[in-house]
């Protein structure tokens, strides 16, 4: 076993005077907060030991359990992620036991020491853990369905009510156990567990003392033998064991209307909780105890085949029906009843409140993160985790960074709920990052305006460049644009990357055209192709776009852009290819006599050259 480190501080007040002052204290947020007052002291020294609410973990036992938990908290890290979550779960539900394990050793050992009242508060505190823990393992991590789930909700309610077994011990030891006053006790709560054999075996010593009531304990052992149990293992379906159930149910309501036990109270009060009866199920609190003891045992009476989903209506009528209704639910309570709504995150939420131990929260979140069960259950943790490491001055913010790269990118608000937390903190390369993977995940899904959108954000000019390239393939393969908003709206962002610049200042040519501004049109469009700024593979395109304003009835060109666009063609035919256009050329307007995709390259040259020097000898015409 570790060693403590240190023993608690002690801090000696200055100045003080046992005989003359008396010291009062409050707890404070942190420490304990001590304050001099108005009375004389009776005694005393000028000494005050430090107190403080985490003294928990200087204990050795628990050191020894946080040591012991690491080993196992590794070993669940290095699950492969590759493999299928249903092929996880066996190791899954192993790893919730050894924690397990390691809680109730601890909580063994701590029994073990007794008459200190420190020690005693410590081993309450860890019963607590682990009777979360089991039923968090029940319903989340092994996930019972229904049948198995009220056997597994026994085995918790049994484990975690033990003293049964200690009061049964002391009553067979006696010298008459059939007339110990505890005798009936142990009976019944034996019932209420559904432990039958053990019922019957003490329900023999009564019998031997009756010989005239032998029939009527023979009938009551009969019914308790027959009781049917779902064993998941066998080949019975859980209709049929449904069946089989009711058809037993009957029969011990048979034995009821019949008033088979009305001549011995006790008997006839097991046979009503076999039925489920609720009022004599509330007769026994003392030996439930808690309301979720009563949920179970009603469940096994009542509801054996019952599905998760249906839990939480049990769960919260048996908590209500249960405790008196002038009390107020204590946060156990309250985690008990969240786990049973199967709401993981109000129970993570209520324990990291109530519990006043991280070991346990960190430990059981991360499992059930391995578990897939908090995106399951859209927990937002790491939302809550932002504040804290705001408020943690020397390592909060690289925790927070790597905290950040981890989330997970569902959806497009999620992302940006993301970013707007990482601008609110300065941190540029986190937003860029975000705002890159999203680019790439849109343009794997084909949706190029939402691509395009998140590569501006993440100021990205090489994958900006390549969006806009899909963007104009796009564009040559249907003839239109898609997401004309955004390209309609790019403002300065355009000037990201000149192939950016272009598919905007293309689509304004559109624009202008469709506007009839035909002057406005060719002027930038001759621009587009001057300025270098257009992919030399787009050019015949562009030509292309010429010939319905080189065919207006006024001139569109003057005599100098006519030179120009001449001068391109003959910079376009100087190359070993010339691309023809592929897109329908009726966007604009314009069908030409012949489909020009579809001609061989020399006619299709001809047709350009001869319009552009038929609108050449206009211009020079008009003077």
């Amino acid at each position: 076993m570790e060693e403590v480190d240190v023993e608690p501080t002690t801090t000696p007040i200055p100045g003080f005077d046992s005989n003359q002052k008396h010291l009062g204290f409050v707890w404070g947020p942190g420490d304990i907060l001590v304050y001099e007052t108005i009375y004389k002291a009776s005694g005393g020294c000028p000494f005050v030991h430090e107190v403080r609410k985490d003294e928990d973990i200087y204990s050795p036992i628990l050191r020894k359990l946080f040591n012991e938990s690491h080993h196992i908290f590794v070993g669940l890290q290095r699950i492969r992620e590759d493999l299928p979550s249903k092929n996880k779960k066996p190791q899954f539900v192993s790893i919730s036991k050894n924690y397990r394990s390691v809680i109730r050793a601890c909580m063994e050992e701590l029994q073990q020491v007794a008459g200190i009242v420190y020690v005693y508060h410590v081993s309450s505190c860890i019963i607590t853990l682990e009777l979360i823990w089991n039923l968090c393992e029940v319903l989340f991590i092994d996930a019972a369905p229904a049948g198995s789930l009220v056997l597994h909700l026994l085995d918790w309610v049994r484990l975690h009510k033990a003293d049964v077994d200690e009061k049964a011990r002391e009553v067979l030891a006696s010298e008459s156990p059939a007339e110990h006053q505890a005798y009936w006790d142990v009976v019944i709560s034996y019932v209420l567990q559904g432990r039958m054999d053990e019922a019957r075996q003490v329900l023999v010593k009564q019998a031997a003392l009756q010989p005239a009531a032998r029939v009527m304990f023979k009938l009551l052992d009969n019914l308790l033998m027959k009781m049917p149990i779902f064993n998941p293992g066998e080949t019975q379906t859980l209709t049929e064991f449904d069946v089989k159930w009711r058809h037993w149910r009957e029969e011990v309501d048979h034995c009821l209307q019949d008033q088979s036990f009305a001549s011995n109270r006790h008997l006839e009060d097991i046979c009503k909780i076999l039925v489920g009866d609720e009022d004599v199920l509330l007769e026994y609190k003392e030996l439930l105890s808690t309301w979720y003891h009563f949920l179970v045992t009603r469940l096994l009476f009542s509801h054996p085949t019952v599905k998760p989903t249906e839990l939480h209506y049990y769960a919260q009528s048996s908590m209500h029906m249960f405790l008196d209704t002038r009390s107020v639910p204590e946060p156990l309570d309250s985690i008990l009843l969240a786990a049973f709504e199967f709401d993981i995150h109000q129970v993570i939420k209520d324990c990291s409140i109530a519990l006043n131990n991280w070991w346990f929260v960190g430990h059981l979140t991360d499992l059930l993160d391995h578990c897939k069960l908090l995106q399951s259950h859209n927990l937002h943790l790491w939302q809550l985790a932002v504040d804290y490491f705001d408020h943690c001055p020397e390592f909060g913010r690289v925790y927070l960074e790597l905290q950040i790269e981890r989330v997970p990118l569902d959806t497009e608000r999620k992302a940006l709920k993301v970013i707007r937390i990482c601008e609110q903190r300065q941190m540029t390369e986190q937003v860029r990052s975000i705002c890159k993977i999203m680019a790439k995940k849109a343009l794997r899904n084909n949706r190029l305006g939402s691509a395009l959108s998140w590569s501006i954000r993440a100021k990205d000019a090489a994958f900006a460049t390549l969006i806009s390239e899909r963007f104009l393939q796009d564009y040559c393969a249907k003839g239109t644009f898609s997401d004309l908003d955004l390209i309609d709206n790019l403002g300065p962002a355009m000037l990201l990357s000149d192939r950016l610049t272009f598919l905007g200042k293309y689509r304004e040519f559109h624009r202008l055209y469709g506007e009839k501004r035909f002057s406005d049109a060719a002027k930038l469009l001759l621009s587009l192709m001057t300025a270098k700024i257009a992919p030399h593979s787009f050019w015949m395109t562009l030509l292309t776009d010429a010939l319905p304003l080189l065919e207006q009835k006024e001139v569109i060109f003057s005599a100098d852009q006519t030179h120009e666009l001449m001068f391109c063609l003959e910079e376009l035919t100087s190359g070993k290819s010339v691309p023809t256009p592929d897109r329908p050329m009726q966007v604009l307007g314009y069908t030409p006599p012949y489909p020009l995709s579809n001609v061989c390259f020399p006619f299709n040259l001809l047709i350009h050259c001869f319009i552009i020097c038929s609108n050449l000898y206009s211009c020079l015409a008009r003077g």
